[in-house]
Parts: structure tokens; C-alpha cells; sequence
């Protein structure tokens, strides 16, 4: 797999010191050398960047991996993974548990109706950074590709927004997005924190942390605009 680090927007001058980084383009020979099924696609591995620029961001919601699951459809595969954290293609027909654990909790917070598909993309082009920790996966293998080098790469995009920007609300939820609390710096921006909306963990504190209405709280108080939380 060749992967086509020419982003649409903002974040090609942010992230240039990151992409010549010798230990990324050890990952890149990486994924060069895998002949497996890896997952989102070549073009969809950065849509995280390529939905939200980085002047855009003020909500990140941080993930660990991509689904590594996927459907044939027409005799074709189509990756559950997009390169959004949670959101699932929108043509994919199974959707995930611990996404439909997010609608669950968005209906009982907003009061918005279970969607029909799983593409969350409408809320990245408010603003909202759907960020995984580790941008790709093999088919059937999950964690497959953790400690590679994302982490280090991802990190340094988490400590970026961090450094330069203000006021951002950084939503973690579960175990392993609250570490990357340490590289947030929480006086100047917000960090809401949860158990992780997967059934092994959904009833230990995601359900009821109304984290859509907080962070539309946050915003609002700070002079910006709400993000539409209804899935389009």
C-alpha cells in the first residue's frame, strides 16, 4: 500500500516535519511491505485532516484504531473504517456496537433519533476532529498496527493542538484515550472524560456523561458556535 500524504487544507505546513520524520517513513515502508488487507483505503486514512483543518478544530474526540471489519457488497469490500474514529462508511450496513452505543446516548442527550448510517463526517466538517491514535489496521486483526509509529505520529498532531490553539474540548473516552491527557494542556483547553461507549464498558459511565450537550455548553460560553450533533 502506498499512502498519499498530500492533505487538502491547512494541515500539509503543520504536519511536513512529521511526514519526513525517519520514524514515520519506517511505517510508511511498513505498510509499503503488507500484503494483507489494510484498513480505511489509501484515501481515506488521513480524512480526519481532510474533513477538519486545523483552523477548524475545536472539538477532538480521540479513538485507538479503525475497525478492522468489513462488508462485500456487489461482490466489492467495503472497509467499516473511513479514516474517522467510531464512523463507519456510509454505505456499510452492520453498524457497531459501540457506535450504537453513541446513538443511544445522543438520543437520550439531544433527543435526536437513531440514524440510518454510521458516517459521521457531518460533524467533521463543523469542527470536529474524529482522531484514532493508530490510522490503520489489517483486515480481522485488531491493534494489528498499534506501536508502529502512529502513536508517535498522533501524539504529536494531539500535542499541536494543544500548543497552539485555545479553549479546544478534548472528549476522552475510555482508559486508553484518557492517557493522552498528559500531552493536553488542561488550562487552557477542556478535557470531558468517560468510560468508552463499547457494551463492555457503556453502563460504567458513558451512559449519562451527556458529553454533546457539555461540549455544546463549553463552546457557547466561550463564544463559539454549537456543533449540530444530528447525523446527515
Amino acid at each position: 500500500m502506498k499512502l498519499n500524504r498530500n492533505l487538502k487544507n491547512d494541515w500539509k505546513s503543520f504536519l511536513s516535519k512529521d511526514f519526513d520524520n525517519h520514524r514515520f517513513n519506517e511505517l510508511i515502508d511498513l505498510l509499503d511491505k503488507e500484503e494483507c488487507l489494510v484498513f480505511p483505503n489509501e484515501e481515506d486514512i488521513f480524512n480526519a485532516f481532510n474533513y477538519t483543518s486545523f483552523g477548524n478544530v475545536k472539538v477532538v474526540i480521540i479513538g485507538q484504531d479503525p475497525y478492522h471489519s468489513y462488508e462485500k457488497i456487489d461482490g466489492k469490500i467495503l472497509p467499516h473504517a473511513h479514516g474517522l474514529c467510531f464512523s463507519i462508511s456510509k454505505e456499510a450496513k452492520r453498524v457497531p456496537p459501540s457506535l450504537k452505543n453513541i446513538f443511544k446516548e445522543l438520543k437520550e442527550d439531544l433527543g435526536y433519533e437513531i440514524p440510518t448510517h454510521g458516517d459521521l463526517s457531518y460533524w467533521s466538517t463543523q469542527g470536529v476532529l474524529l482522531l484514532n491514535s493508530t490510522l490503520t489496521v489489517q483486515a480481522h486483526e485488531a491493534g494489528s498496527h498499534q506501536k508502529k509509529g502512529w502513536e508517535i505520529f498522533t501524539d504529536s498532531v494531539i500535542k499541536k493542538i494543544s500548543d497552539e490553539k485555545e479553549k479546544i474540548v478534548f472528549i476522552l473516552w475510555g482508559k486508553f484515550a484518557q492517557k493522552k491527557e498528559d500531552i493536553i494542556d488542561n488550562k487552557k483547553h477542556f478535557i470531558l472524560k468517560a468510560a468508552h461507549p463499547s457494551p463492555f464498558s457503556a453502563y460504567n459511565g458513558f451512559f449519562g456523561c451527556n458529553h454533546f450537550s457539555k461540549t455544546n455548553k463549553l463552546l457557547a460560553n466561550n463564544g463559539l458556535k454549537e456543533v449540530n450533533w444530528e447525523i446527515k
